[in-house]
């Protein structure tokens, strides 16, 4: 795999690197990586999380100033702690000087320690910063499963913070925090209606804008910034959430990553739980099926540990659908009759108003999707039918829905209907800006190319084409 960079440890303590690193220059860096190791451009970025082009970039000259993307580097490339600081940065585990001597000999360098909130309150700052100002370094990274690989570890190792507060110039209250939390539901609101791409600039700016002054310059006792950042973890995994909807996946990834240690520092499980969860949508999207698994796991853990069924619920169905899209159907009928059972005892009296969506539904359309994803398609008509039974309020769930019964028919070989639904699928798109809903109407219509000569067919491809254009996601993926 790409992301499986082996850097020999003698690589570090070469003098061109040390120079490269003692100046910051992250070119030098890579080109030295890159003849050391005997890795292409592609690789090198596949393990930092950076696209190949802009990683060209950086080796010819451009230069790397953000702390969170050295960081990133630094991580990625798995840099032991005297690198590290010789980078510039923190280590990663405290040492003694022998420690440090014995390390030269290690062959992997040693697990990373925490980072306090208020780093992560920096590197959160710099990543709405770089998205406002689109910066290429944000709209470059690309997404790698080592990238959820350290935040849901230090969700379950590392021991939250003791004080989280802050003595700065302005007086932070409910007030304030309440603001956030109508705010947040205002943009889930448009987000359900309109799709990712409609609000998404201007959720990334109010975070920028609004909430990094609170968090950097505000002054609030612990129990106030405890909640002041599980509002913040909130806002931000929508946003997370509205760039995975527009196939930003880097971006997206980056500001899950943020509201997970976030929710991780406020000491809200729940959230935490529900941002693992869609870590894991994430990854089985993009075909990282035993990501998916791993990350679905890690959320019903979390759930199960916060005492909130319906999250474990949600859990169980993500499971489901990553060992349908890895063609594991005996594991997805296991997690699937699970979720139905722990949904079924679930307590909806006390459930969070950002978890709304997740009722009949939305259960009907995952056992849809797994079903489809396994070649199962009579068992998944009946679910795909149920699923629009929903609130009309969630277009852009509605419009996922009818293309997965659209799909489901066009597997049934009914390409007529296929076109008939999915007509109605793209009249939805075309109010939406998601370029997920995209993707699943441009699956349909590769699925439907071998009745290319059926006139349903033929004007269905035309009004996809008409309509969203190429596609752009790029990714032959599962879908949900």
């Amino acid at each position: 795999m790409l992301d499986s960079l082996q850097i020999p440890g003698h690589l570090w303590w070469d003098k061109a690197v040390r120079a490269a690193l003692d100046a910051r220059d992250v070119g030098a860096l890579f080109r030295h990586v890159s003849r050391l190791a005997h890795a292409s451009q592609t690789r090198i970025g596949a393990a930092v999380g950076l696209e190949q082009g802009y990683v060209s970039r950086i080796m010819a000259g451009r230069k790397v100033t953000s702390i969170d993307v050295l960081e990133r580097i630094a991580d990625g490339l798995r840099m032991p702690d005297e690198a590290r600081m010789t980078l510039g940065l923190a280590p990663r585990q405290r040492a003694s000087p022998s420690d440090t001597a014995d390390s030269v000999h290690q062959r992997h360098p040693d697990p990373p320690v925490d980072r306090s909130w208020h780093q992560e309150v920096s590197a959160a700052a710099q990543l709405w910063e770089g998205e406002v100002n689109r910066r290429d370094v944000i709209r470059q990274a690309a997404f790698s499963t080592a990238g959820y690989t350290l935040p849901a570890l230090r969700w379950f190792t590392a021991p939250p913070p003791r004080d989280v507060d802050r003595a700065g110039g302005r007086s932070i209250g409910q007030p304030d925090i309440d603001t956030i939390r109508e705010m947040t539901a205002t943009y889930r609101r448009l987000d359900n209606q309109y799709g990712g791409g409609h609000a998404r600039e201007t959720v990334v700016r109010y975070l920028h804008q609004e909430v990094a002054p609170i968090l950097t310059e505000g002054r609030y006792n612990p129990a106030t910034g405890r909640r002041l950042l599980s509002a913040v973890a909130e806002l931000t995994q929508l946003a997370g959430w509205q760039a995975y909807d527009e196939v930003d996946h880097g971006a997206a990834q980056r500001h899950l990553a943020v509201a997970l240690n976030f929710a991780h520092a406020a000491g809200d499980s729940v959230l935490g739980a529900e941002i693992l969860a869609a870590m894991s949508h994430q990854a089985t999207y993009l075909g990282h099926t035993g990501a998916g698994v791993d990350l679905s796991r890690a959320a019903r853990r979390t759930a199960h540990l916060a005492g909130v069924t319906i999250l474990a619920a949600e859990a169980l169905v993500m499971e489901a659908h990553a060992h349908a899209a890895a063609k594991n159907e005996g594991a997805c009928a296991q997690a699937l009759h699970q979720a139905e059972r722990t949904l079924d005892r679930a307590d909806r009296s006390s459930v969070p108003r950002w978890l709304g969506y997740f009722d009949e539904a939305y259960l009907s359309a995952k056992f849809g999707h797994c079903f489809t994803a396994l070649g199962k398609p009579a068992q998944a008509e009946r679910f795909a039918v149920k699923s629009l039974r929903m609130n009309e309020s969630y277009v852009r769930g509605k419009a996922f829905n009818l293309a997965l019964l659209a799909t489901v028919q066009a597997q049934r070989n009914e390409p007529d209907r296929a076109c008939a639904i999915g007509a109605e699928a793209l009249a939805l798109a075309s109010q939406l800006r998601s370029a997920r809903a995209a993707g699943y109407l441009h699956d349909l219509r590769a699925q439907l190319a071998p009745h290319r000569r059926r006139p349903a067919v033929r004007h269905f491809t035309h009004q996809v084409d008409a309509t969203l254009g190429p596609r752009r996601d790029g990714y032959n993926s599962p879908r949900a």
